[in-house]
C-alpha cells in the first residue's frame, strides 16, 4: 500500500499545491483508488508515477468543487483512452446526478463501465484482501470519512524445514499453512504455526476531510496505521475553523492521539500560510506535534509506503 498525494490546498489551487486528491496504490493486485478528485488532478496524475490504467476505485468525501471539480475530466479521459476499464465511484447523494448533468450537457459519451454507489455508515466495500469503511464526518454539507483495511495476511510457510521433517508436499502442506496441526504415520503431531512466519498485521489508512474535529472521525482512525486529516488553519485562526466547519492542525493532532494512530499526514492547507506570510506551514506542524508528536505535513507527489506489522 503506497499513498501518492496529488493535491494538498484547500479550496484553491496554489502554485506549489492543487486542490484535493490522493492515490493509494495497491501494487500487488495492480489497482489504483482515488480519494477526491479536485480540478487538475489526471494533470497531476500525469506528472506522477500513478497509472491512470490502473484506476478502478473512486472514492469523494463531499461535493464541494475543490473535491469533484477534475472527476469528470478524468472519467472523460478515461473514456477516450478506449481501455474498457470498470470503476466504480464511491460517494454522496447528489453525486450521480451531478455526474449525469455533466455527461448529457458535455454530450460525454463513456466507453468505459461506472458503478456509482451512495457513501453511508458502516461498511462500504469488502472483498478478500480489503475493506473500506466509511462514516459520516462534521461539515457545512454532508461529508465522509474512509478507512481502507488490509486484511491480516498468514505468515511464509516454511517448505524446507516441512521436508526436513520428513513431511512430503501435498495435501497436507495446506492444511499446515492454515495453522492446522496435523498427525503424521509414526505418530509425530505437528503444529502448523510452527511451520508458519509471523502473521503480517493487516494495514490500515484513513482519509479525513472535510470536517471539524468530532468523534466520528476518531471512530474511524481508531488504531490506524496512518491517519490522512485535513488541517485547513492554525490554531491561531480557531474561530475561522469552527465558523466554516475546518480543523485546525491541533484539531487533527487530537484525533489522531484519541484513536491511537501510529502516524498522521496533514493536508489540505489554507493558502493563508504561504511562504512569506506571518504564519506559516511549519507553525501548523509545530502545533500538531505539541499534541502527536509523529507529524508530518503532506505536500505535492508525496508517496510515503504504509508499513507492515507482525504480529
Amino acid at each position: 500500500m503506497e499513498i501518492t498525494f496529488l493535491g494538498t490546498s484547500s479550496g484553491v489551487p496554489t502554485r506549489a499545491r492543487n486542490v484535493s486528491s490522493l492515490a493509494l496504490r495497491l501494487s500487488q493486485r495492480a489497482e489504483v483508488w482515488l480519494f477526491d478528485c479536485g480540478e487538475g488532478t489526471q494533470h497531476q496524475i500525469l506528472r506522477s508515477e500513478v497509472k491512470v490504467s490502473q484506476l478502478s476505485k473512486i472514492f469523494i468525501t463531499h461535493m464541494h468543487g475543490d473535491h469533484i471539480f477534475g472527476l469528470m475530466g478524468l472519467l472523460a479521459s478515461c473514456g477516450l483512452a478506449g481501455n474498457g476499464q470498470h470503476i466504480e465511484i464511491y460517494g454522496p447523494p447528489g453525486l450521480e446526478d451531478y455526474l449525469k448533468a455533466c455527461t448529457r450537457y458535455s454530450h460525454t459519451h463513456f466507453s468505459h463501465r461506472l458503478k456509482i454507489h451512495v457513501s453511508g455508515s458502516g461498511l462500504l466495500y469488502e472483498d478478500e484482501e480489503y475493506s473500506v469503511r466509511c462514516l459520516p464526518l462534521k461539515h457545512r454539507i454532508p461529508a465522509f470519512g474512509y478507512a481502507v483495511k488490509e486484511k491480516d495476511r498468514p505468515g511464509r510457510f516454511r517448505v524446507e524445514q516441512a521436508k526436513s521433517l520428513g513431511i512430503s508436499p501435498g495435501p497436507l502442506y495446506g492444511k499446515l499453512k492454515n495453522g492446522q496441526t496435523i498427525t503424521l504415520e509414526d505418530g509425530r503431531r505437528i503444529r502448523g504455526q510452527d511451520l508458519c512466519e509471523p502473521t503480517e498485521a493487516g494495514r490500515k489508512v484513513v482519509y479525513c476531510t472535510d470536517t471539524v474535529y468530532c468523534d466520528s472521525a476518531v471512530e474511524l482512525a481508531s488504531g490506524s496505521d496512518i491517519l490522512i486529516h485535513e488541517a485547513t488553519f492554525s490554531h491561531q485562526d480557531a474561530s475561522l475553523a469552527f465558523e466554516r466547519l475546518h480543523s485546525t492542525s491541533t484539531m487533527a493532532a487530537q484525533v489522531a492521539l484519541n484513536a491511537g494512530v501510529k502516524q498522521l499526514i496533514m493536508t489540505h492547507f489554507s493558502p493563508r500560510y504561504a511562504p512569506g506570510n506571518s504564519i506559516q506551514l511549519n507553525h501548523l506542524l509545530e502545533e500538531a506535534r505539541t499534541i502527536f508528536p509523529n507529524t508530518i505535513l503532506a505536500h505535492d507527489f508525496m508517496s510515503v509506503e504504509v508499513p507492515r506489522q507482525l504480529n
